[in-house]
């Protein structure tokens, strides 16, 4: 039974499939599982994925007959599973060959952390170099990030499946943004963490973009963080979810709009230490995070100044 079970499902991917799969196939850890879902696609997919079934026993291809959506397409993946230890991945994304060895290492070491992620790297359709996703890599900002910023590249996790179970997998009901309703159910379980290390390249193109803005996907995701603080606040104001929200979209507040901000956050900060999400060694951390988080929503001569104060006096 193989350690590592790689799930990644396809919906009309055959433009960029044979790079992802060849990705995963061209690891260094090899004790892994493939498991490959064509999610009733249209395209020449399904032949592009059962070609590599023929050739690798590595992998297990599982074709719909229909249409089903990412989180019951992923969860048909989860339920064919074998390994202790679940790899997402996205078929328009290149893994870096020590991705799934780096990981691995750090979670036998690490068994409180139950979903690791990655740094990655945008790149366009040619996987030219565009951009760098900057992310937290402790688990009490990756938390306070599902609020006012960036969490995890979700085709760069591995998760723990015991954890992954406990939680029931995806939400089906969820379409569009199954990785932030997970998190938000995840974060009470186990840990988070991110490696600085940028093992994914993580594809920019029109189809994907479009998916991320997609104005269904910001609904849901706008959804779960109003949940979730309703189960920390007793209550999710109107006011507050808009200004995360904005926060979110890296959108400039005003001087009332940021005290105001910072209320929210120090106030999302001591529920989730009440709760337990975040640990209460971690306060000091998260507080110079929420500091430096308000600073990006300042205009820009603002910031080149508090910029200036930091580096001078160091505060």
């Amino acid at each position: 039974m193989a350690l590592v079970s790689v799930v990644m499902p396809v919906f009309n991917g055959e433009r960029f499939l044979a790079e992802a799969i060849e990705s995963i196939l061209s690891q260094t850890f090899t004790d892994f599982e493939f498991i490959i879902v064509d999610d009733g696609s249209q395209d020449r997919s399904a032949a592009v994925a059962g070609s590599y079934a023929q050739h690798d026993e590595r992998i297990r291809f599982v074709r719909l007959e229909r249409n089903v959506g990412e989180a019951d397409a992923r969860n048909h993946g989860l339920a064919r599973a074998r390994g202790e230890l679940i790899a997402t991945m996205d078929c328009d994304d290149v893994s870096l060959p020590q991705r799934l060895q780096r990981q691995v290492d750090v979670l036998a070491r690490k068994p409180e952390i139950g979903v690791l992620g990655t740094g990655a790297q945008a790149v366009n359709e040619e996987l030219r170099p565009l951009f760098n996703f900057d992310l937290p890599q402790q688990h009490a900002l990756i938390v306070m990030n599902l609020f006012v910023g960036s969490f995890f590249i979700h085709p760069s996790t591995m998760m723990r499946r015991e954890a992954l179970s406990d939680v029931g997998g995806y939400q089906s009901s969820q379409p569009t943004a199954p990785d932030t309703e997970l998190w938000s159910r995840l974060m009470w379980r186990t840990r988070f963490a991110n490696l600085p290390e940028r093992l994914l390249l993580y594809r920019w193109h029109p189809e994907q973009i479009h998916r991320r803005r997609d104005a269904l996907a910001m609904k849901q995701a706008s959804e779960v963080r109003e949940r979730l603080l309703k189960r920390l606040w007793g209550e999710a104001p109107p006011d507050s979810v808009i200004r995360f929200e904005r926060m979110q979209r890296d959108e400039k507040l005003s001087a009332l709009d940021r005290r105001r901000a910072r209320c929210d956050l120090t106030r999302l900060l001591n529920a989730m230490i009440a709760r337990e999400a975040i640990d209460p060694a971690d306060r000091s951390l998260v507080e110079v995070h929420i500091q430096r988080r308000l600073e990006s929503t300042t205009p820009r001569l603002w910031q080149i100044f508090l910029h200036w104060k930091r580096h001078h006096f160091g505060r």
